[in-house]
């Protein structure tokens, strides 16, 4: 499975020293990108969630899917909607998220998890009537797709590539 924290600024990761915006934010603090015009905030999101500051995660998620179809927000919102941790859980809503990421080709790749995650949720009926033929379809693509987990999951139901 890729590893999303490779995605966010090294600053963000080591802790380096930050410049102040003049609002009492961090130019590199998440804070300062809830309410940007600026891509880069959908990374941004992560660190809103993995603070617990769920709130900003999903004004940041839904802004960026607003705008910019973002298949990285949507993976993450899902996931936000999925555990319903500071939330009310919806499989639902994380489920419908999860297809509009997999109907979409990114550049970075993220299409594939979605398409993963998807068809998991399509074979196992999580959050949509279950439909195995329909989700062996969107892992087989994943899994095409070079996305190794998709080939796992679908060496563990016994179905060839």
């Amino acid at each position: 499975m890729r590893n999303f924290i490779t995605l966010l600024p090294i600053s963000l990761l080591l802790g380096t020293p930050t410049f102040s915006s003049g609002n009492g934010t961090s130019d590199l603090s998440y804070e300062s990108y809830i309410n940007s015009d600026k891509r880069i905030k959908c990374l941004y999101g992560y660190a809103a969630e993995k603070t617990g500051d769920h709130t900003s995660a999903i004004k940041i998620f839904e802004d960026c899917i607003q705008r910019w179809n973002d298949v990285y927000s949507m993976i993450w919102l899902a996931q936000i909607y999925e555990s319903g941790i500071g939330i009310p859980q919806d499989l639902a809503y994380a489920t419908e998220l999860m297809r509009r990421g997999a109907m979409t080709n990114d550049e970075a790749g993220y299409s594939s998890l979605a398409r993963y995650h998807y068809g998991i949720a399509l074979y196992e009926g999580r959050g949509t009537p279950q439909n195995k033929e329909e989700g062996i379809e969107w892992l087989r693509r994943a899994a095409s797709e070079g996305f190794e987990d998709a080939l796992i999951y679908l060496e563990k139901l016994g179905i060839q590539q």
